[in-house]
């Protein structure tokens, strides 16, 4: 059947795995899951879905299968991006949700992620269920006419309530005279249109670019990573447009990426990093934090620096999400942009993130670049740098197993001090620059992560690296 749920959700090429019938497949399997559950008697789900290519008429797919198995299903009367249906769970107290997106992968890819009646990701125990009652039972469905209530189905507005609860979690005292002139990538996502409109009413300047539907994307992966914002890169370096900081969502606009002024990348390590700072000093927030194993070393010495617990997890946000259900977490997030925060949801929302930078920069009435300096000059500085290679399977246990039996004593002349091998491997120096390789957890591919002190040995280690993968 081609599914298989990954470190968040089901994602596959559409019409060669991600085709009706296996949504609707997927989707009955879902069903048997949670009206089986003990605490989903009479379960109740919502339905979101992105911009892409044929995302609304796979979510009326999933409706009308799991109306057709005795759930309550409310669909999204609009494209939404993935935090509202995570906020609509916890906000209406239901029993899960599905989201039809597939984030930040290809054009040509569309997926499923499975929301829990937390709000956040689910984790391996629902999704290893899923899969385990994928085609054990027919299909069962209903069919859906929209404009008709069948009392099963009812189309909703998830946007209401998301606005009036993000615009009482926004400090918006400090933001409104502060005259900042912010840029907006929106990747042709669908964040399109919501930071203008949570910051409406302040005088700060907003500006989108890349917005509308374009279910390719403008020829793109809409991830914020620096290969694919070069028309971002430039809009940063006009000196005529003046822009203090750029936002970047992805295409369900749950992660974040930043560009400064003179077109610098902003990874999500060093504004998690940032808006960790800002937790603590600026609102005087107190409580643990939680990183990947691939995120900056930075946010370490600063949660050593205020005594704040610090987690450390595989790559995954459901992992983060555990952790933001069992313990008080202040900020919880992965280096490929997802971030929770206290006091929301065990969720990412890039929205949220990117108006919470401008937030800080209000507060302290600096520039982002001014902010960074200052965090440098305190801290140092932290280089992180990733590549993403096509890697066949014949190679993917031999370099596995090579990292395992023979596990690097030396990167570029350094030595390694500490090996990690809870996801891939992390090889970490004696000044701590880290180098990781790991297999991803829903592509075909070899991702390989480095951090240093500057660009160019952060550079040298992707290609030592890479050099060490090809070498098999």
């Amino acid at each position: 059947m081609g599914i298989k749920f990954g470190t968040d959700g089901w994602r596959a090429i559409i019409s060669q795995d991600f085709t009706f019938e296996n949504v609707r497949i997927a989707s009955q399997a879902v069903a048997d899951h949670f009206v089986g559950a003990a605490h989903c008697a009479a379960p109740t789900f919502i339905i979101g879905y992105d911009w892409r290519f044929l995302s609304e008429k796979y979510a009326e797919l999933a409706v009308e299968v799991l109306a057709g198995n005795g759930i309550k299903v409310l669909l999204s009367d609009k494209a939404v991006p993935t935090p509202l249906v995570s906020f609509a769970i916890k906000n209406k107290k239901l029993s899960g949700g599905l989201m039809i997106t597939a984030s930040h992968n290809p054009p040509y890819y569309n997926g499923l992620k499975i929301k829990a009646p937390y709000g956040g990701s689910a984790d391996e125990g629902i999704t290893k269920s899923v899969e385990s009652l994928l085609a054990k039972n027919p299909v069962r469905s209903m069919e859906f006419k929209k404009g008709i209530d069948s009392g099963a189905i009812e189309l909703v507005d998830l946007k209401k309530d998301y606005m009036k609860f993000v615009k009482a979690y926004i400090d918006f005292k400090p933001m409104r005279n502060a005259k900042i002139n912010a840029l907006v990538d929106c990747m042709h996502g669908v964040g399109d249109g919501y930071i203008p409109e949570i910051l409406k009413g302040t005088k700060i300047k907003i500006t989108q670019i890349r917005t509308g539907r374009d279910t390719l994307f403008g020829g793109i992966n809409p991830e914020p990573i620096p290969k694919n914002l070069e028309a971002t890169f430039q809009a940063m370096k006009d000196k005529k447009s003046n822009y203090d900081i750029c936002i970047v969502n992805d295409g369900d606009a749950d992660r974040i990426g930043a560009v400064t002024p003179g077109g610098k990348f902003m990874g999500a390590g060093q504004i998690m990093a940032l808006l960790l700072l800002h937790f603590i000093e600026d609102r005087l927030w107190k409580g643990g934090v939680v990183k990947t194993v691939s995120n900056t070393t930075l946010i370490d010495l600063i949660a050593k620096k205020y005594g704040l617990k610090l987690y450390e997890t595989p790559v995954g946000f459901k992992y983060i999400c555990r952790l933001m259900l069992d313990e008080d977490i202040l900020i919880g997030g992965e280096e490929s942009g997802g971030i929770g925060v206290k006091g929301y949801m065990p969720e990412r929302d890039g929205m949220l993130l990117g108006v919470l930078l401008v937030e800080m920069m209000a507060h302290r009435k600096k520039g982002i670049l001014e902010i960074i300096k200052d965090v440098e000059k305190e801290y140092g500085s932290f280089r992180y740098q990733r590549i993403d290679m096509d890697y066949p399977d014949d190679k993917k246990k031999k370099l596995m197993e090579l990292l395992k039996t023979n596990p690097l004593k030396q990167v570029c002349g350094k030595n390694v001090k500490e090996t990690k091998s809870f996801d891939g491997y992390k090889f970490i120096m004696d000044d701590n620059s880290w180098l990781i390789l790991r297999l991803s957890g829903t592509e075909p591919i070899l991702r390989i992560y480095a951090e240093a002190s500057g660009e160019k040995i952060a550079k040298s280690y992707l290609d030592f690296g890479k050099n060490l993968a090809l070498s098999l």
